[in-house]
């Protein structure tokens, strides 16, 4: 039986030819130092400028010294808001815009970089990024296929290898209240997990229409959610935090198979690219225990996020919109502690150990939670049952198969019809 384990050890084979390149930062070395840290926030987007907000909150001595985007317009938005909060933390800032500005950053003398860029690009940005011996804050998922999610191992071993710090997008795991009760399961007080069912319910996001003047590529990378080889689809992009919950229920356990129903009903039109709409995913883990995941993006419907675990000796509930997370049965417990933001968090504890000489890195199981969520799409795609063993040796790569260039033609893939769409 695969185990969680054998994805590392196979993923280690593969990054065995890699060589360590660059120098261990002086700050990952001994004790803790009062040197200015260089931030680089690379994808200049909502998200990206709340975690350099968050960043340049986290430590008192660092500073936006590169933003790197596709769009000047958007670097220019995200420095413009930036500066608002932090006017002295950001007044040297440099911009690279275009394709290769991941790699003007790597060149750079940035000590952390932030990757909030579609998904799409995380494999190779983050081996671009561990190669030049930087730190990283590295958004969810991190891959949108099993060959990125291989990639993205291959660099997070070596990120360990080389002492380098990366921090976590998963941020419920940052939640002092999920922690409190994760924790309280992990002690038995739901005894052994056999069920979860989480749900990540919503509406539909932001659509872009396009401009005369955009190419095919601009097109699709400006309206990436809606493209599978940028953001997975929605179920490894945004209900891949309901996925991550999941597998923390399960100590992070490898599933055995999943089977998955999706598909389109609301968002047929060409501005919605190719994704589904909806996804319902049964995840097998060893001894017959099961997870349940319900995702949907479609407006005007019924929103949810809730994660409900079921143990021998009681049940959990965790309630986002209310901010509940109780357990009855066996031990009847409720949170009642503190409850920080957790985006803020996140940062904190990061800047904090690298500071210390002893920096984070969840890049494993970043990896191993993306995995997971890719694991259920693919199911839904194919309409197969789709094994562990199965998705490790998957040779699904869903990026486009030469170098992207500004002129490229790049058509939108027919929709998925289970049944027909192949198990690579």
């Amino acid at each position: 039986m695969p185990t969680r384990r054998s994805f590392l050890q196979r993923s280690a084979t593969l990054a065995g030819a890699t060589a360590l390149a660059g120098s261990l930062p002086s700050i990952v070395r001994g004790e803790p130092n009062s040197k200015k840290l260089k931030i680089a926030l690379v994808g200049c987007g909502g998200r990206g400028s709340g975690a350099a907000n968050q960043a340049l909150t986290a430590d008192s001595n660092c500073e936006l010294a590169y933003l790197a985007d596709i769009a000047e317009e958007q670097a220019d938005n995200a420095l413009k808001n930036l500066t608002a909060k932090h006017p002295e933390k950001t007044k040297n800032a440099q911009k690279f815009i275009g394709l290769d500005a991941i790699d003007k950053v790597c060149a750079s003398d940035a000590d952390v970089v932030l990757l909030t860029t579609p998904p799409g690009f995380r494999p190779e940005f983050f081996q671009k990024v561990v190669n030049a011996g930087k730190h990283t804050f590295c958004e969810k998922p991190v891959a949108t296929d099993p060959a990125g999610a291989r990639r993205f191992m291959e660099a997070a071993r070596l990120s360990k290898e080389k002492g380098l710090g990366c921090q976590s997008g998963f941020c419920w795991r940052s939640s002092l209240g999920e922690r409190a009760t994760f924790e309280q399961i992990e002690k038995g007080a739901i005894g052994k997990v056999m069920s979860v069912h989480g749900t990540y319910l919503g509406a539909t996001p932001w659509v872009k229409e396009r401009k005369p003047e955009w190419t095919d590529l601009e097109w699709q990378l400006r309206n990436w959610m809606y493209f599978t080889w940028l953001s997975g689809d929605h179920l490894v992009e945004q209900a891949i935090h309901t996925v991550d919950k999941m597998c923390w229920a399960f100590g992070d356990a490898d599933p055995v198979q999943a089977v998955a129903v999706g598909g389109r009903q609301q968002r047929v039109e060409e501005q919605y690219g190719h994704i589904y709409d909806h996804f319902g995913v049964t995840y097998e883990f060893s001894e017959g225990r099961r997870g349940h995941i319900f995702c949907r993006q479609q407006s005007g419907t019924f929103s949810e996020t809730a994660d409900h675990i079921i143990g021998t000796e009681g049940v959990c509930h965790i309630i986002g919109s209310r901010k509940l997370q109780q357990i009855t049965g066996k031990t009847d417990w409720r949170y009642k502690g503190p409850s920080p933001d957790m985006y803020q968090v996140e940062h904190d504890e990061f800047f904090a150990s690298i500071r210390q000489g002893a920096p984070l890195n969840f890049a494993e199981k970043l990896a191993h939670s993306t995995m997971v969520g890719i694991m259920g799409r693919i199911a839904a795609y194919t309409g197969k049952a789709v094994t562990w063993d199965e998705l490790v040796n998957s040779k699904e790569d869903l990026r486009p198969k030469e170098p992207l260039r500004w002129d490229m033609k790049l058509s939108v893939p027919e929709v998925a019809i289970p049944g027909r769409y192949p198990l690579v």
